[in-house]
């Protein structure tokens, strides 16, 4: 394996959008929580059919960084069908390294199906318990980043902490995914510690820190104190913000050129190119400016990596930003 910049860990999947025409939709304006409503027991029309293969948080991580110039490698499970094959063969178009892929045999590479109607998306998703073990023998990345995974990885969580704890030359970049979320802090709190960057959108902050605040600011600080050394702590429209332990910054969204097509993957984008921009040298700040620049570009697509850019791309909206584009210290 060749020395890498930039290696994901995480679950792969062959996402399924299903373009819904026949829907409805209810919120509550009392919690926010809305639902999706279709006839029952009739025959649903829809509009289209788009298949997406080799994305998941990480995988979409690892196709936003090898886009941006980094060596890239994926450590992920597929099984042994057509669909772990068609997966590894995009990835190697993309010019990530696939020789730490595990392909299992009789076993399924994981399919979601995304429900999609108007901007937003709900995902069926079932992940299969792959034998999740860690090399130990991997050389030093510069970068591991971490995201999503099935419910059965516990110890292999610990393996990873493990060889972090083993390599103190590689970052590590940790977005946790539902499970993990679940799993709660003191579970993987030795993980927590080790992270360089820690990504989390306001509400899972409120969830890992089994709290109801809503001041962002106090949210960054309260999770740098569980021992990330930089948190990042994104807000939707409202924009994003970081904080290292001493000082915190706010950006805005980059502006939509027009509504946005579909919305997987905008989270994805931005936490990896955050971290794509600190491996490559950038700062904080400047981290912060990079990442919601793809976030936007990726939602005027279906699917989370078709609207990932090149750096020159990326950095060519960077200098044609609106004036209100810019960082704001807030800490």
């Amino acid at each position: 394996m060749k020395q890498i910049d930039f290696l994901a860990i995480g679950d792969i999947v062959t996402d399924a959008f299903i373009e819904l025409q026949d829907a409805t939709v209810n919120c509550n304006i009392n919690t926010n929580e809305c639902t999706i409503s279709m006839k029952w027991g009739d025959k649903i029309p829809y509009k289209d059919v788009t298949i997406v293969k080799a994305v998941g948080n990480s995988p979409n991580a690892a196709v936003s960084a090898s886009r941006l110039g980094l060596q890239t490698a994926l450590v992920t499970n597929v099984g042994s069908d057509d669909f772990g094959k068609e997966c590894i063969n995009y990835l190697d178009q993309e010019k990530i390294d696939t020789t730490r892929i595990t392909t299992e045999k009789g076993k399924k590479t994981n399919y979601h199906y995304v429900l999609s109607y108007e901007a937003e998306r709900t995902i069926l998703v079932k992940h299969e318990e792959f034998s999740y073990h860690f090399d130990m023998t991997i050389p030093s990345p510069q970068w591991i980043y971490l995201s999503s995974l099935a419910e059965n990885s516990l110890p292999y969580h610990m393996e990873i902490t493990e060889y972090l704890e083993q390599h103190p030359e590689t970052k590590l970049a940790f977005q946790p995914g539902t499970f993990q979320m679940k799993l709660g802090y003191q579970t993987l709190e030795r993980l927590y510690r080790q992270s360089d960057l820690f990504f989390c959108n306001k509400e899972e902050a409120q969830r890992i820190l089994e709290i109801d605040e809503q001041d962002i600011k106090k949210l960054l600080i309260e999770m740098h104190a569980r021992g990330p050394k930089v948190v990042v702590i994104t807000d939707g429209p409202k924009g994003a913000y970081a904080y290292d332990g001493t000082e915190g910054w706010y950006m805005p969204m980059y502006p939509d050129p027009k509504p946005p097509v579909e919305r997987t993957g905008a989270g994805d984008s931005f936490s990896s190119t955050f971290t794509a921009a600190i491996a490559l040298g950038k700062s904080v700040p400047e981290a912060l400016a990079w990442g919601p620049i793809n976030s936007m570009n990726v939602v005027q697509h279906i699917g989370a990596q078709k609207g990932l850019l090149s750096r020159e791309a990326l950095e060519k909206y960077l200098a044609e930003k609106p004036d209100h584009y810019v960082v704001k210290k807030i800490i």
